[in-house]
């Protein structure tokens, strides 16, 4: 494949952690990686536009570097996140705000500076969600909120854009082993997030993945299990 014929991908925080991981697979598998991220990763293979997500201007700004220099955008996957805890009652207010900017207000710009790029190519867009937007937890009101967001913005996409030949798929997954050294194997590791994203966007031009939720294959032993978990939240 020319450098000319290769598909272009736009993968939000791909400076660590799972972002990485997606674009080193969609690397691996032909596509051009293209990371918008705030610092850079440093990867010789990985096509960088420096972003900061809480400003609109730049995130335009940075889809179009993209566009210019390549002349396309065949798919975004939209990562990056911040994952703000705290208990409602102690959460400050920055720390809210910040969940929501990243995780749900950014990606409004993001959608509308790549949407023009994406349906000429028939292309694909990816949100990252998590298990958090249906699994709440204690001390996770701003990440399960702004997930949620994300879940019900990626339906609404969905419906929207699939007339205009642009599929958009929210992936949700379970834990994930982010951090280096986590060997946890009650994790999902970033590279099996990664095959999971790639094969989404290399699906077949007829088939609309709307959610695909992933959950780690080993489970520690439950505290409680059987007719007792109805009791348990």
């Amino acid at each position: 494949m020319t450098e000319a014929h290769r598909p272009v991908a736009i993968v939000t925080g791909a400076n660590r952690g799972t972002g990485l991981a997606i674009a080193a697979e969609l690397h691996a598998g032909g596509w051009e990686a293209w990371g918008l991220n705030r610092t850079s990763a440093g990867q010789p293979w990985l096509a960088e536009a420096p972003c900061d997500l809480e400003s609109a201007d730049a995130v335009t700004a940075a889809v179009e570097t993209v566009a210019r220099r390549r002349g396309r955008i065949d798919s975004l996957v939209v990562n990056a996140v911040t994952r703000s805890l705290g208990r409602i009652g102690t959460l400050s207010l920055p720390d809210w705000r910040a969940a929501f900017e990243v995780n749900i207000v950014s990606v409004l710009p993001l959608l509308q500076a790549a949407l023009p790029y994406l349906r000429p190519r028939k292309g694909s867009i990816v949100l990252m969600g998590s298990h958090a937007a249906s699994r709440y937890f204690e001390g996770g009101a701003a990440y399960c909120a702004s997930k949620a967001a994300l879940k019900a913005l990626a339906e609404v996409l969905l419906l929207e854009e699939r007339p205009n030949g642009v599929r958009t798929t929210l992936i949700s997954p379970g834990a994930i082993a982010n951090e280096i050294g986590d060997d946890s194997p009650f994790k999902l590791s970033t590279s099996s997030v990664a095959q999971a994203v790639r094969w989404v966007v290399e699906a077949p031009a007829d088939t609309a993945i709307g959610e695909l939720e992933l959950r780690p294959a080993h489970l520690p032993d439950m505290a409680v299990t059987g007719l007792n978990r109805l009791q348990a939240v």
